[in-house]
């Protein structure tokens, strides 16, 4: 039967047609070590889903094989492995038919304070509005609430970057750890140091960060936490609020992925805006992440993401 599938390749139950591949028909499954477009497509239309083939055969092993999001089909490998929010698997197991899933995200949380929007994300791991799990935890500042509630949570911590002059992790020993986490996006949840360049670049579209202001309206170098709203009170704004972003190698110059405006009243002071705006920080960064972690977003031409928030009976809208 494999010979006949392998000489007729327009058979309807080749699920696989390529070089190196054995094929799957009404009996038996295994791996391909390539993967054609049509292939490909018969499995899922978005790359990023889990692929499970069900053959009968209880003596089948499970094995896996990672495709790139979007990817180049055609040479044979081993399988690829991607890095970050663009790695998906395929998987060969016992049973009957074809199944998709969508795996859990990893997610890798860098904090340098109390860890409010670390623990807003966990929670919405936990209660299933995000399809993922928070499995790497970074500070700069060992010892802050992050760091220990993380450590009382069991989430592996790590410091970065080292004081000055103190040994430490470097940036491509954090990438390693990041990867060996099998992280798919890094989440920056009020951390103050600039990302070196070795993360973004090993993360593209997959590092974001929540700053507590409607950029590009106060941000920059120095415009961090109760700086920011002592300078949109001072200046008069009548609006503010947070804004989820990817980062680049500056300050605050990422594509904005998400914005929530909150008002900034005459009679407000500083910290009564900062109240205001941290709440919409857990709700708006938990959305983001959630749709990213379903794959629920698409791409403008020009390279901006629309995220889509769910609401109800009138389908959904961008973030």
């Amino acid at each position: 039967a494999l010979r006949n599938q392998r000489t007729n390749p327009a058979t309807p139950s080749a699920l696989y047609s390529s070089r190196h591949t054995r094929f799957m028909n009404g009996s038996m499954a295994c791996v391909a070590r390539s993967i054609t477009p049509v292939a490909f497509e018969r499995f899922s239309s978005r790359s990023c889903k889990h692929v499970t083939l069900k053959p009968p055969s209880s003596r089948l092993a499970a094995r896996s094989v990672f495709c790139p999001h979007r990817a180049r089909f055609g040479a044979p490998s081993r399988g690829v492995r991607t890095m970050g929010a663009h790695r998906s698997r395929i998987e060969v197991l016992d049973g009957l038919g074809v199944q998709q899933e969508n795996p859990k995200k990893n997610l890798a949380v860098f904090v340098s304070g109390g860890g409010s929007n670390l623990k807003a994300l966990h929670a919405a791991t936990q209660d299933g509005r995000i399809h993922g799990t928070v499995a790497v935890v970074v500070s700069d500042k060992p010892g802050c609430g992050g760091w220990e509630w993380a450590k009382e949570n069991s989430i592996p911590t790590y410091a970065f970057p080292p004081k000055k002059g103190e040994p430490g992790l470097s940036a491509s020993e954090i990438v390693d750890i990041l990867q060996s986490a099998r992280t798919d996006y890094v989440c920056l949840a009020g951390f103050l140091k600039l990302v070196p360049p070795e993360i973004v670049r090993a993360y593209p579209k997959a590092v974001l960060n929540i700053h507590p202001a409607l950029l590009p309206a106060f941000g920059g170098k120095g415009y961090y936490g109760m700086n920011v709203h002592n300078a949109v009170v001072a200046s008069g704004a009548r609006v503010s609020g947070p804004t989820v972003h990817f980062i680049d190698e500056e300050y605050d110059k990422g594509t904005i992925v998400a914005q929530r405006p909150v008002p900034v009243y005459p009679t407000d002071t500083p910290q009564d805006v900062a109240r205001r705006v941290l709440e919409q920080e857990h709700v708006i960064f938990a959305e983001v992440m959630s749709a990213l972690c379903r794959d629920d977003f698409s791409w403008r031409e020009d390279g901006v993401i629309m995220i889509k928030a769910d609401t109800g009976k009138d389908g959904c809208k961008f973030v």
